[in-house]
């Protein structure tokens, strides 16, 4: 009988310290979602963040990075991650429409004279709030990552807003740009990323908008013979966690894994910076494209014409916050 007690004891004691063991060995696991390639300033970023997790925190934590759409695409992953299947990603700022209001300040055509008022804004009180704008629909944002500004491609040349009259754009998912081309008579049409080369191509659609690294990496210059340089608008991705996940970190691990990603970010945006210089050089170089540079009174006419859409989403963005944004330009 005592030998049956000791026997039963001890198994279960060799089974308490395997199970103690094996929870404290566990790390913890980061799905990390994104729908580029790996090569791109984002993918990039991500596979930093990878790294630096890997040096600094070793078997605690373990960064899984999932590039091209392998697990979500940007209209899911948000939803996926309210649901624990995935602990980071960073889609556009414009995929934020369901959650928040706020972060439509992006979209605003002409709202940033630069890439570098763009980071001034983001870095201030006003841009770091509004990275908790979504954060009652259980998402925290935790940094900002930059594509670059926007230019305007067609199959006939832009010069002033009269030309884009009756033409049609691709857009994102945004009522903002949607009324940005409306604002010039053109026609807005809200279609999938990965479908805007063929629609170009088929001459589905007269033009579209977007940064030069997307323009010459989707090859979008080969099948549009010009390009106006407007600086635009700003495509920047929002860096999204869940708060659930957020908070139920270590406060030391949570600590560890913010300063790596800020280190990542601010990698991936030196990246991106150079890429737009590269790629836009590139495009001039092919001839495939024409780039047409705006007179100082050609842009005049252009921000006249949009202008009038910041009054239009005053109140879902607030004023105040555009106000800031604005005098991030001086």
């Amino acid at each position: 009988m005592f030998n049956k007690v000791s026997t039963i004891l001890a198994v279960s004691a060799v089974s308490t310290m395997l199970a103690f063991g094996s929870a404290i060995a566990a790390p913890i696991t980061i799905k990390f979602s994104h729908v580029v390639a790996e090569n791109t300033p984002k993918g990039q970023m991500c596979n930093k963040f990878k790294d630096l997790v890997a040096e600094r925190l070793g078997g605690k934590v373990v960064v899984e990075v999932f590039p091209n759409s392998q697990l979500f695409g940007d209209n899911k992953v948000l939803e996926a991650m309210l649901l624990g299947d995935v602990q980071l990603a960073a889609p556009s700022l414009s995929k934020f429409g369901r959650y928040t209001k706020a972060l439509q300040l992006f979209d605003l055509p002409f709202l940033f004279k630069d890439i570098e008022a763009v980071e001034r804004f983001q870095k201030s009180k006003a841009g770091q709030e509004l990275l908790l704008a979504t954060e009652k629909k259980g998402l925290i944002g935790l940094g900002y990552l930059h594509n670059g500004l926007k230019q305007l491609s067609s199959s006939k040349p832009l010069r002033v807003p009269a030309d884009a009259k009756g033409l049609k754009f691709r857009i994102q998912s945004s009522d903002v740009l949607a009324a940005q081309f409306k604002a010039i008579k053109a026609t807005p049409l809200k279609k999938p990323f990965s479908e805007v080369f063929t629609l170009l191509q088929t001459k589905a659609i007269d033009g579209q908008e977007n940064t030069w690294s997307n323009i010459y990496s989707k090859k979008f210059f080969e099948v549009q013979p010009y390009i106006t340089e407007t600086n635009h608008g700003l495509i920047d991705y929002l860096v999204v966690t869940s708060t659930e996940f957020w908070k139920g970190l270590p406060e030391d691990i949570r600590v560890e894994v913010k300063k790596a990603l800020d280190e990542a970010i601010a990698f991936g945006n030196s990246v991106a910076a150079q890429k737009a210089k590269g790629d836009r050089q590139t495009i001039i170089d092919s001839k495939r494209s024409e780039i047409l540079s705006l007179t100082k009174e050609e842009r005049t006419l252009w921000v006249e014409a949009m202008k009038p859409v910041w009054e239009k989403f005053e109140k879902e963005i607030g004023k105040d916050m555009i106000d800031a944004a604005f005098a991030a330009n001086q």
